[in-house]
């Protein structure tokens, strides 16, 4: 066997286990959101612990992967495809990092309201927003490891159901904080609670943008970039602040406490 392509093997190799170790750390990702979920719910400030400290592992195997991708990269002299493959698996990295993050954040947000009661409607909303952020991560993974273009860009669409429930979370909570079932505290808490599972769906649709550019090799981007090749260039024109009201100089006007 010649060296080149004793070479070539071994580079494959590594490209192999590089996939399958991001698809580990999807799972990974995968796994807190029902259990961070499970804190939200519960309380269970044990498991809000266990996930917090999970994160770390989460982290080390984030760190690795990215690691031998910038190896492989300076080693191995990639072709296009095949730097496509090693770009896309460095972006997807961060996203999954990001969304392990954003469920430490709920587990942390879920501590901050410790002893606060939720209704059966945010409890509800709540639950169905955990299932559908797992689902889109769930089906962006699979989009990767199938290279599967069609499922990777419906995953915009998909998000919507994701989006809707974060209108019904946020009218929820504050229909709550009026009624006086909450308080401010766990009003602020939960919505933002709301919003991380949202953005989880973000980069879940993120991923699949990504996965595209593997396989075609187009970013949605490039739509705008190809529109600005042709069209005149846009400048911004110069911004003045506006003066203070009169009214803001009025004894009556509200202003800081001292």
């Amino acid at each position: 066997m010649t060296q080149p392509m004793e070479h070539r093997r071994e580079y494959h190799r590594q490209l192999d286990a590089l996939k399958a170790d991001l698809l580990r750390l999807g799972g990974m990702v995968i796994e807190t959101i029902p259990r961070g979920t499970e804190v939200l719910l519960s309380g269970n400030l044990k498991v809000a612990k266990e996930l917090i400290d999970y994160d770390d592992q989460i982290d080390k195997l984030s760190f690795d992967i990215e690691d031998r991708v910038y190896t492989i990269m300076a080693r191995q002299a990639p072709a296009a495809g095949e730097l496509r493959n090693l770009v896309t698996i460095s972006k997807l990295v961060a996203e999954l990092e990001r969304s392990a993050d954003l469920m430490v954040n709920v587990s942390k947000a879920s501590r901050r309201m410790y002893g606060s009661e939720m209704s059966p409607r945010i409890r509800g909303i709540a639950a169905n927003m955990a299932t559908e952020a797992q689902k889109l991560m769930q089906f962006s993974l699979d989009a990767f490891a199938d290279e599967d273009e069609s499922l990777a860009a419906a995953l915009d669409d998909i998000d919507d159901a994701l989006d809707e429930l974060n209108i019904d979370m946020v009218e929820a909570v504050f229909a709550a904080h009026t009624d006086g079932l909450i308080d401010l505290q766990a009003a602020v808490q939960l919505a933002l609670v709301a919003r991380y599972y949202e953005r989880i769906g973000d980069h879940a649709v993120n991923i699949g943008h990504r996965v595209v550019y593997m396989v075609t090799g187009w970013m949605p981007e490039q739509y705008g970039a190809a529109r600005a090749e042709v069209a005149p260039p846009v400048e911004l024109g110069s911004f003045e602040p506006s003066e203070p009201s009169e009214a803001s100089d009025s004894p009556d006007a509200e202003s800081p406490e001292e």
